[in-house]
């Protein structure tokens, strides 16, 4: 059977997708959750097979790679996990993060890296492609393997060109293409997009927000930015902009930002801002992790910095729920494993700020812990090669989908 064009796309996508979310499925249950007939499942999972996206489970074999096998109808199929694999890089103010994952989005290996806080765009890419070929080499995943680089980035970016319209990292940044020099780099395609919005799509696919069709995703780590699912897809705004909350003004007398204004949220509520609040009584040396820890043993200087954040981001919040009214809030980054510390008091700010109408919106814990960005990265990199997989699209009233940026 020869399914149109269009119509094979997209059966293709949803079958992929629910093996890699369900793991090993008959083409009946595929049939049935992907909302198609059994010979259209038939007709895709051959293809899979044939192509060795896909391998038949039974037996305690694995059979795939050329045989199509449309005729086993019983048998369980599950997604291959040596047909491929993806990176994710996602890039911070102060460090580099890089993972290797296979297409069930299992990590294989990853790799870290501290960069200056006001780092040079050039050398943090030559980082960026030493940090990938590192994680290569621990994952033990030749080059020839990889279907693409997904990369996420901390500010606005021009999705039809691929430049960086501004950046909170560092000036040097503004007006460059990553993807294309990242991609000159390691000889690979590389993807990008605002490292928020591949939270979201993370959290999406595989996280809290799955069975959500509005949500928005804050990450609170080295910078504030939020990732906004609107219609069952992320939205992105005209010129790349939307969900840019860490430049919300909350105190108009605050400390003065890296993008001029004065009080951003980011400015007070940022892990980085928590820290240095918090230098003055556990030291000059004090990190995130220390925060995090002294939070956790009852410390209550800690304890009050990291809740102050939590108001800060709920007031925040608000007005963003007044405006999308989403049915859920995803918190994530570094700050967010502090727990309830940090989500009590912002549940409660958001309360009080928001309408009551707006304010039922569930706010819950990132469910892919820390690495949420770098599987959004993962995820894009997936997207973006139509072998592999179709995943959901912006909504149609955002003008800025989805597309190489290169």
């Amino acid at each position: 059977m020869r399914i149109a064009g269009e119509d094979e796309g997209r059966s293709r996508g949803r079958i992929v997708e629910l093996l890699r979310k369900n793991g090993p499925l008959t083409r009946a249950d595929l049939a049935r959750s992907a909302g198609v007939s059994r010979s259209t499942a038939s007709t895709v999972v051959g293809s899979l097979l044939a192509s060795g996206v896909a391998v038949e489970v039974g037996g305690g074999a694995k059979r795939g790679g050329g045989q199509a096998h449309a005729g086993r109808p019983g048998v369980p199929v599950s997604l291959n996990p040596e047909a491929g694999a993806a990176v994710g890089v996602v890039f911070g103010h102060r460090h580099l993060r890089a993972v290797v994952a296979d297409l069930s989005h299992a990590i294989l290996a990853e790799a870290e890296a501290k960069l200056p806080v006001d780092h040079d765009a050039a050398g943090a890419l030559d980082r960026a492609g030493d940090l990938v070929a590192r994680a290569l080499d621990e994952a033990g995943t030749a080059r020839d393997k990889i279907v693409g680089v997904g990369v996420g980035f901390p500010g606005p970016l021009d999705r039809a060109t691929g430049v960086v319209q501004s950046s909170s990292i560092s000036p040097s940044w503004v007006g460059r293409r990553p993807a294309e020099e990242l991609g000159r780099r390691l000889g690979l395609p590389v993807h990008l997009d605002n490292d928020a919005n591949l939270a979201a799509l993370a959290e999406l696919l595989w996280g809290a927000a799955r069975g959500t069709s509005d949500a928005v995703c804050v990450v609170l780590s080295e910078h504030i930015g939020a990732g906004l699912i609107l219609g069952d897809g992320v939205y992105r705004g005209t010129l790349g902009a939307a969900g840019e909350i860490g430049h919300l003004t909350v105190d108009e007398r605050g400390p003065i930002c890296r993008c001029g204004n004065r009080g951003c949220l980011e400015t007070l509520a940022s892990v980085p801002a928590v820290v240095d609040l918090l230098r003055p009584v556990h030291g000059p040396d004090l990190t995130i992790e220390n925060v995090l820890e002294h939070t956790a043993e009852g410390d209550a200087a800690c304890r009050r910095a990291v809740g102050d954040a939590g108001r800060l981001v709920g007031a925040a919040l608000a007005g963003v729920c007044n405006l999308l009214n989403p049915e859920r809030v995803i918190v994530g980054g570094m700050l967010s494993e502090a727990g309830d510390v940090l989500l009590d008091p912002l549940r409660a700010s958001l309360r009080r700020h928001a309408l009551p109408v707006a304010a039922t919106a569930e706010v819950v814990r990132a469910g892919l812990g820390t690495r949420t960005r770098a599987l959004g990265a993962v995820a894009l990199a997936l997207r973006e090669t139509d072998t592999f997989v179709s995943l959901p699209e912006a909504p149609p009233s955002s003008t800025d989908v989805l597309a190489d940026p290169a």
